[in-house]
């Protein structure tokens, strides 16, 4: 009886916790639409964990459950820095984000947006180049795509192992990691040899005496550690680097009416006027890292700052010129409508 009794109880229990875990699940059917969205970094950086899953959770609940959005990151097959565009034209996956500058020479006209100097802030700046995008002065760059969004981050800095930059003086001699071919042309000119490399190589390079710092993000020396082997932070917005968020066509194109509305309304203007929030949050935690390991942050000022990139003007005039080479109609028009841009986001 005591055995009957048990057994009873216990399907009932099990009923109930069935019932239950119902009950807490969204009431959504299977969904009719599966998309794959992907991006080159791990799962709990900010792209995976504040914009790809919670942008998938809002897609689903909007839709009603018609669309569901699985993510891949760096721990995947997806997950490969030089093949986020090229998996969406493919139709690999669905939506990508990635690094303009890798591989190099792609987006060629959007590259003068990591000018040194130019941003400072990647709300001001992602607002800008967007609306370069909208006045189409990156002609055909993506065409090839249906595009949601283009972002730059705030302004990176020159972290270094031994030597503090005060000076661009102090940049001689020194191996930097180096993230665009703007900031490499910036860093030849200054004595510095730029080295290029992805952001997974940076933390082995720097503990093997490879590099003597590296031109980055505080976001990207908290995310991978760079903060432990780092002694000097020169915090001079020395650059932005730009990023892409790309929809394959035929997928978009594919998509009922109801869903496109809607996916149209969560991206454009609505996904990149979220930037500037996500990457103050990212930043704060490399920078809070530095601090708690007493690391030293070199500020440079607004006048400092201005009077170095006036001194690299003549390295910008002939960076911009071998743009013209590389298929860009007037890449002075495009840089000189930037700054206008952007000084005026900076001030709204």
């Amino acid at each position: 009886m005591t055995l009957r009794m048990n057994r009873r109880t216990a399907l009932k229990t099990g009923a109930a916790s069935l019932a239950v875990a119902a009950i807490a699940r969204p009431a959504f059917a299977e969904a009719e639409i599966k998309l794959k969205m992907s991006n080159y970094l791990p799962p709990m950086h900010g792209f995976t964990k504040d914009f790809m899953a919670p942008f998938g959770a809002e897609l689903t609940e909007r839709t009603g459950g018609k669309v569901e959005v699985e993510v891949l990151d760096a721990t995947t097959a997806f997950g490969k820095i030089d093949r986020q565009a090229d998996q969406v034209r493919a139709g690999v996956v669905d939506i990508a984000l990635g690094l303009n500058g890798i591989p190099r020479d792609r987006f060629v006209a959007s590259s003068i947006m990591e000018m040194p100097f130019l941003v400072k802030s990647a709300g001001s700046g992602s607002k800008a180049m967007w609306e370069l995008y909208k006045e189409g002065a990156f002609g055909d760059e993506y065409d090839n795509f249906h595009l949601l969004g283009l972002m730059v981050h705030n302004g990176g800095l020159i972290h270094t192992t031994d030597k503090p930059v005060r000076t661009l003086e102090d940049l001689a001699g020194l191996r930097l990691r180096t993230p665009s071919p703007a900031v490499s042309a910036m860093l030849e000119s200054l004595g510095a040899s730029p080295v290029g490399m992805p952001p997974s190589a940076i933390y082995e390079n720097l503990q093997k005496g490879s590099l003597d710092g590296a031109i980055t993000t505080w976001d990207l020396v908290g995310a991978i550690r760079a903060n432990e082997l780092l002694k000097y932070h020169t915090d001079a917005n020395a650059y932005a680097a730009g990023f892409h968020i790309v929809m394959n066509k035929k997928t978009y194109a594919s998509l009922p009416d109801d869903v496109r509305e809607v996916l149209d309304d969560m991206t454009g203007d609505a996904l990149v006027a979220k930037m500037g929030d996500w990457w103050n949050a990212w930043d704060a935690r490399g920078r809070e890292d530095a601090i708690a390991r007493g690391n030293e942050i070199i500020a440079v000022d607004e006048e400092t700052r201005a009077a170095w990139k006036a001194s690299l003007e003549p390295m910008t005039n002939s960076f911009l010129d071998g743009l013209k080479d590389q298929g860009v109609a007037d890449p002075h028009a495009i840089y000189a409508r930037a700054q206008e841009l952007i000084a005026q986001f900076d001030a709204a």
